[in-house]
């Protein structure tokens, strides 16, 4: 490997090195390193743009002089929205705009290069088993950690008590579609037979599929969304979920 190999890399590994590496600079801009970051965008200067480098270093500054740059260039003027903004919205924003970025200068290098049909699959499988910057930033890749182990402890238990024993790690909310995608076709009908034997604690009615379903972190009953008034949208803003009944008694300890 030659001295600008980690500057210009040429096999689908060393860039998806170089794409951790960047990703890693931004994630700690937005997140450890946030109040530094913070006081660096500030509105009164010109463009700027946020940059990611392979050595795990970020930056603030303006974008390249040169047309068109050496690299796929960053969003512009990420600053001018800081105080416009709530500051999480913000540090969001620039998030999503970073994660276009990385993926961005990754496929340059891979087209500069001739990655083909495989090596692109390659690339952007290994790229898509890591979080989004997004992801980490406004704190979804923790709950989706949470809820693939929890996904994988329920497909492998068999009987409902056992189920539901970790309610700690057990997401708090099921939707059958969801599911779908963590599990096989042998462990989906299992996980379906499971649901089946379940009754809604308002309604009395069995689990269907494609049905939005939350479970009470008190008593550990599940009940439609429909029937306790929970969308999905806000389940994922809960972190306890009390049903009526539990709601008008005292928590247990």
């Amino acid at each position: 490997m030659d001295g600008g190999a980690s500057y210009n890399p040429r096999t689908v590994e060393e860039v998806f090195r170089d794409f951790k590496g960047r990703r890693a600079a931004m994630i700690k801009a937005l997140t450890t390193d946030v109040e530094d970051f913070y006081k660096l965008c500030d509105p009164e200067k010109e463009n700027l743009c946020l940059y990611g480098y392979p050595s795990e270093h970020w930056e603030v500054n303006l974008p390249a002089e040169e047309v068109p740059p050496e690299l796929p260039e960053p969003a512009l003027g990420i600053n001018f929205a800081r105080d416009g903004m709530q500051e999480k919205d913000w540090l969001s924003l620039v998030a999503v705009h970073s994660d276009a970025w990385l993926l961005a200068v990754a496929f340059y290098f891979g087209a500069r290069f001739g990655f083909d049909k495989a090596d692109r699959k390659r690339l952007f499988n290994m790229i898509n088993d890591l979080p989004t910057i997004f992801e980490v930033v406004t704190g979804v890749a923790k709950k989706q950690t949470k809820e693939k182990s929890s996904v994988s402890n329920h497909s492998g238990n068999k009987s409902k008590s056992n189920s539901k024993r970790g309610s700690e790690s057990q997401p708090k909310y099921s939707k059958t579609v969801a599911v779908k995608d963590e599990v096989e076709d042998g462990l989906e009908e299992e996980d379906d037979e499971e649901h089946g034997e379940t009754l809604c604690g308002a309604c009395g009615e069995n689990y269907a599929a494609d049905e939005f379903w939350i479970c009470c972190d008190i008593c550990e009953k599940w009940f439609h969304g429909k029937c306790v008034k929970i969308t999905p949208a806000r389940a994922e803003h809960i972190k306890q979920y009390k049903c009526p009944s539990c709601s008008n008694k005292r928590a247990r300890p």
